[in-house]
């Protein structure tokens, strides 16, 4: 790579990463951790399956965005306002219970590190005051350079984990050891539930559009098609690869140990850190914790943002109104709408944190199929310049995921009502 190759990267890298911090979150940490350790390596052909189907909605994010400069927001109005509706109300569907889960997960990280200091939901208002703060006064640049570091410290400490927790040797207790049964309701609930955020919720493609249209104004340098779809791979990849070690770190410390994981948010945390330890030391407990803690936290902050950045030109397209005194308010609204929203959630589930995250993805199941469907659709579209749509084999690929997870969506309603 020559020396301009390398500026333009530079200059290009960044959505992709902060997807990954958006994706790294409770699919990895408490789905795929959950996933190895009542199933052992079972469902690791789910995990390949889920990151292998919807890889096209969200590729279609960066392609889109790249080749015609905007956001998928504005892709879903160019197919007509009935469009841009079925979305809002898509979003209002799962936005709260998102948000709710992802700070619940780290409001139980932020109790383990600090153990009676103060009760959940005082954490949960300071937690989201900070993270309102960083948005509003650093806006995309801060979430940017943030994404970077936190990546790269839980990468490197979960590489870490899994191969020493290899090197001990998978050995469960036969009493304890359980196998995943088609017929059992449960397990069906489970499988859904660790695919509907595998490696994250397809809505989080439209976020994706977005962080690539704000880095092109951070930096005034529109990337070429290879050098958005790079960066976008790199995220993609890493988290396939992470929900993996994050799976057999579940399978090879906790699978036939007889032990489960904790419906309140600060037993899940330190039951979470002593699969670290138990696998490098007990010397790396603080540093562990501070990474997941860390993770957890970017991917609250990333979701914040995401939200009311979505919604913004949503509301301004449906309104046909995008002064930018309007624009503020808007946005100040939507924020104080999730924030207000999230912390009845939370309230309401407090204690259940399990249940919570189980709901909060398998409506994001549910709703997969739609969002890939318009995603397929804005990528064909007119404006779409013909040599940056995807090929052919992707639109296959793109079919084939909208069939599967129609068909799994259908069977569980069906099997639900």
């Amino acid at each position: 790579m020559t020396s301009s190759h390398s500026r333009s990267f530079l200059k290009t890298i960044g959505p992709g990463l902060i997807w990954a911090g958006a994706s790294v979150g409770v699919s990895h940490l408490v789905q795929s951790t959950r996933a190895g350790a009542n199933f052992g390596f079972e469902l690791v052909w789910i995990v390949l399956l889920a990151n292998f189907l919807k890889y096209p909605f969200f590729e279609f994010a960066p392609r889109y965005a790249a080749s015609t400069g905007e956001s998928l927001v504005h892709g879903y109005s160019r197919m007509g306002r009935g469009v841009l509706i079925l979305f809002l109300a898509l979003t209002l569907s799962t936005m709260f219970t998102i948000q709710s889960a992802v700070t619940m997960v780290t409001v139980g990280l932020i109790g383990n590190l600090f153990p009676e200091v103060f009760p959940p939901v005082i954490w949960t208002l300071i937690l989201l005051s900070v993270c309102l703060l960083i948005l509003l006064i650093g806006r995309y640049k801060t979430l940017d350079n943030l994404m970077k570091l936190v990546i790269l410290v839980l990468t490197l400490s979960t590489i870490v984990s899994v191969i020493a927790a290899f090197s001990k040797g998978f050995h469960p207790n036969p009493e304890f050891a359980s196998s995943f049964e088609w017929k059992n309701v449960g397990h069906i609930a489970f499988l859904l539930a660790l695919a509907g955020w595998m490696p994250s919720a397809v809505d989080v493609s439209v976020w994706h559009s977005m962080w690539t249209v704000a880095k092109i104004k951070q930096t005034g340098y529109r990337p070429k098609l290879k050098e958005s779809l790079l960066d976008f791979n790199i995220g993609y990849i890493g988290t396939a690869i992470l929900s993996l070690g994050f799976l057999s770190l579940g399978a090879l410390v906790m699978y036939g140990s007889g032990e489960e994981f904790a419906q309140s948010g600060v037993g899940f945390a330190s039951q979470l850190v002593n699969l670290y330890t138990s696998s490098i030391g007990k010397w790396a407990y603080y540093f562990i914790a501070i990474a997941a803690l860390a993770t957890m936290f970017s991917t609250t902050l990333t979701v914040l943002d995401a939200y009311p950045r979505v919604l913004k030109p949503t509301t301004e397209l449906l309104l046909k109104n995008q002064e930018s005194a309007n624009s503020r308010r808007i946005t100040f609204i939507w924020f104080s709408v999730l924030i207000t929203g999230t912390l009845i959630i939370i309230f309401l589930f407090t204690g259940k944190m399990k249940s919570l995250i189980d709901f909060a993805t398998t409506l994001s199941f549910i709703t997969a199929p739609v969002i890939g469907y318009l995603n397929l659709r804005v990528v064909l579209g007119k404006n779409m310049p013909e040599t940056d749509k995807p090929k052919l084999w992707l639109k296959v690929l793109s079919w084939v995921g909208l069939a599967v997870l129609s068909g799994f969506a259908v069977y569980f309603l069906f099997w639900k009502f």
